[in-house]
C-alpha cells in the first residue's frame, strides 16, 4: 500500500483576455446557490465563452453553457440550474442554483477567439462529511456499481478522492477499504495498528489502487452535504416496521445513513438512543462525547448494526423535507 499525497498544479499559461481567478476554489454546500468566477479583462472580436464539466472518471468534459455575449445555450442535465451571472459586459461567471451533491468537481471556462483558445480552471467543493458504508450481510460485498447505488440510496454519492482525504484529515480513521467514485479504492489510518496493515506504516489514506469494478468486492466511502430538511428522533419500543409507520404517521419518512450523518455534522444532532433507520440499521449521532453514551471519546454517528427487524426495542429517525 502506498500513501497518495493531493498533487501540485503546473503553473497555468499566460492569459491575455480571461482575468486568473483569485481564488481557484469556490466552497458550498448542497442546495445552496453558487457562482464560479470567469471574468474577461477585454471583449475580442467574434468570441466564445463555454463552460464545462470536467469529468474524471471518463476524463471526459461536458459542456454546460456556450455564449458569444449577446445569446447563450445551456446544454446537458444542469442546464435547468445553470446561467451567466452578467453583472457587467465582461462577466461571463457561471451560477448553479440548488447545487446538488454531483456537482462537485473542476470546471473550466474556455474563451474561443479565433486560433487563440485560453481557459481557466475552477473547483466546486461542497462542504459535507464522508461515512464508510457496508450492507447488512457483512464487510466486502459490493463490487463499484452496487457501492455507487448503495450510497445513492443513502442519500449520498461516492466520495471523491478528495473529500476521503479531508475526511482522514479531520480523523476518519477505517480499517476496511472501500470503494470512491474514481473506481479505486482506499482506507483512511490515524491510528496504526496490526489488523491495518502493521503498526509500522505510517498515518495515511491506504490505497489498492484501481481495481476490478465488475469483480472486486469492498466496502463504500459515501459522502453527503446539507440536508434541505430536518432528522428528529421518536422514542419507543418499535420494530422495524412500525419504525416506519411512525415517521409517516407523523407526515415524514424514515431516516437514511446519508441524512443522519448531515444532521449530526450540520445541525449538531446528538441523542444516546439508538434509532430505526431506512436500511434496516440501528444508529445514533453524539456530538459531545460522554461516558454513557458508547463511551469512546470522538464525536460520530454510533452503530448498532443491523438486528433483527422484528426486535421492538428501538425508537427511529425520521427526515421531514422542507
Amino acid at each position: 500500500s502506498v500513501v497518495r499525497q493531493p498533487g501540485c498544479a503546473a503553473a497555468p499559461p499566460h492569459l491575455q483576455y480571461l482575468l486568473e481567478p483569485l481564488h481557484a476554489a469556490v466552497h458550498t454546500q448542497r442546495g445552496a446557490t453558487a457562482t464560479l468566477p470567469c471574468v474577461l479583462r477585454a471583449l475580442p472580436r467574434n468570441y466564445r465563452v463555454k463552460w464545462s464539466k470536467v469529468e474524471p472518471a471518463n476524463y471526459r468534459e461536458s459542456i454546460i453553457i456556450i455564449t458569444n455575449g449577446l445569446y447563450h445555450k445551456n446544454y446537458g442535465p444542469l442546464s435547468p440550474r445553470v446561467r451567466l451571472r452578467h453583472s457587467h459586459r465582461y462577466d461571463a461567471s457561471l451560477t448553479i442554483t440548488d447545487v446538488a451533491l454531483e456537482d462537485e468537481g473542476r470546471y473550466r471556462c474556455q474563451l474561443v477567439n479565433g486560433l487563440e483558445d485560453e481557459s481557466v480552471s475552477l473547483t466546486l467543493h461542497l462542504e459535507g462529511v464522508v461515512f464508510p458504508y457496508q450492507p447488512s450481510n457483512g464487510r466486502y460485498k459490493f463490487n463499484y456499481h452496487e457501492a455507487k447505488r448503495a450510497c445513492e440510496q443513502q442519500d449520498s454519492r461516492l466520495a471523491t478522492y478528495q473529500q476521503l482525504y479531508k475526511a482522514w484529515t479531520e480523523g476518519l480513521d477505517w480499517c476496511n477499504a472501500g470503494w470512491i467514485l474514481d473506481g479505486t479504492v482506499h482506507y483512511p489510518i490515524i491510528n496504526s495498528r496490526e489488523p491495518c496493515g502493521g503498526r509500522l506504516l505510517l498515518p495515511g489514506v491506504r490505497t489498492y489502487g484501481a481495481r476490478d469494478k465488475q469483480k472486486d468486492r469492498f466496502d463504500a466511502f459515501c459522502f453527503t452535504s446539507a440536508l434541505q430538511g430536518s432528522v428528529y428522533f421518536i422514542r419507543g419500543h418499535l420494530n422495524f416496521k412500525e419504525a416506519g409507520q411512525a415517521c409517516r404517521n407523523h407526515g415524514a419518512a424514515i431516516a437514511k445513513v446519508g441524512q443522519l450523518y448531515s444532521a449530526w455534522k450540520f445541525s449538531q444532532l446528538d441523542r444516546c438512543d439508538g434509532g430505526w433507520l431506512a436500511d434496516g440499521s440501528v444508529r445514533y449521532p453524539i456530538t459531545t462525547p460522554r461516558e454513557r453514551c458508547g463511551g469512546l471519546p470522538d464525536p460520530g454517528v454510533r452503530s448498532f448494526g443491523f438486528p433483527s427487524k422484528e426486535l421492538r426495542t428501538y425508537g427511529t429517525y425520521c427526515f421531514a423535507g422542507k
